[in-house]
């Protein structure tokens, strides 16, 4: 088996295949940023704290790395029915990617390759019908000469892998074209090259392609940022793990605080005089984003009549001082996301790390 991709699915997919015995190879575009956290650094949360429970109980490993480098642990919704409780936790996002590709390594069957996967290898059915014991006459012969057969992938510099499977988990990487405003290019996620040539080829096969669009918020530096003037939130007392492996999680009594920031009327001013210049409402992305994660100018555009929005400034690890601002995804030109950040009491000195955009 050939697993495309190794982000959050791509890891799973190679793991649970060679666990069931198959030798299997995992090809990424670079090792060094295997489950790489592209957006939030955090798993879970509401909807998606259950998808990784259900991946935990079905033997999944999402969860069990969560409690190892996770910094902050929240079960949210606990003022509702025990239903709707979601776990989410703050993670490391470099410990993550390293104690992944340490689990990947160490699972026997499973070989990691860094390498572009160009194309799929398909051969017809027809070819290989004199080696199967069916009679020639037969519906099933029939039906095998019109079929395509997964024979492997093509990587970028020649050579041939030939595999019986190939699961092709790319993310947004598939001709992935990145927009910050007016600027659009291609991109699988910022700093790091589309998969075309895969992409180009799926089309070829006569595949149906559409476009997704999410995007993420800007960075900032935390020692820029003048913290007395947010909420602190810290996790909880007694943190719930995400596996049902795990007895304790592993930063337990050492979990970091987030803090609640809140937009103000300046803000929305800015907005509202700037929503022209999203790529969404320019007409420049026409695909589809996601429900439950609306970008900034999303939420003043649906809900005019809310002047102010809340903020969580979340830290992206231990060993860096790099703030993610949830709640504030965006493709907004930068020169508008810094005027953002500066209508908040308390971000007007931040600096900004890496400026937000969509993908």
């Amino acid at each position: 088996m050939v697993v495309v991709g190794a982000g959050h699915a791509g890891c799973e997919a190679a793991m649970a295949a060679a666990r069931m015995g198959l030798k299997t190879a995992l090809y990424t575009l670079n090792v060094d940023l295997i489950a790489q956290m592209s957006c939030n650094p955090a798993i879970g949360g509401i909807a998606k704290g259950h998808l990784v429970r259900e991946v935990d109980a079905l033997g999944g490993i999402m969860g069990e790395i969560t409690d190892a480098v996770g910094i902050q642990f929240r079960l949210l919704n606990t003022s509702r029915g025990p239903a709707v409780w979601s776990p989410r936790a703050q993670c490391d996002k470099q410990a993550y990617r390293l104690k992944m590709r340490e689990v990947l390594e160490s699972q026997p069957n499973l070989t990691i390759k860094q390498a572009e996967v160009a194309d799929v290898i398909v051969e017809q059915l027809s070819a290989l019908s004199s080696q199967l014991s069916v009679t020639p006459d037969t519906t099933e012969n029939r039906e095998l000469r019109t079929e395509n057969c997964i024979r492997g992938v093509l990587l970028r510099d020649g050579r041939r892998v030939s595999a019986k499977v190939v699961i092709i988990t790319t993310g947004t990487f598939l001709n992935g074209l990145i927009h910050c405003g007016e600027q659009q290019y291609p991109a699988g996620r910022s700093g790091e090259p589309a998969a075309v040539l895969l992409g180009e080829a799926l089309k070829k096969l006569g595949l149906r392609g559409c476009r997704l669009k999410t995007g993420t918020p800007p960075r900032l530096d935390g020692r820029t940022i003048d913290w007395s003037r947010f909420e602190r939130q810290p996790g909880d007392v007694d943190p719930t793990p995400f596996s049902f492996r795990t007895r304790r999680v592993a930063h337990h009594d050492s979990q970091v605080p987030c803090y609640i920031a809140f937009t103000t009327e300046e803000t929305y001013r800015i907005i509202r005089e700037n929503v022209h210049r999203s790529p969404m409402y320019s007409g420049q992305i026409q695909s589809t984003g996601p429900r439950y994660c609306p970008s900034i100018e999303d939420k003043i555009v649906k809900f005019p009549d809310k002047l102010t929005h809340q903020l969580f400034l979340e830290p992206e690890g231990l060993n860096t001082h790099e703030i993610y601002v949830n709640g504030m995804s965006t493709s907004l030109p930068i020169d508008v996301q810094l005027a953002i950040l500066k209508s908040i009491p308390g971000l007007d000195g931040a600096e900004m790390m890496r400026p937000a955009y969509a993908i």
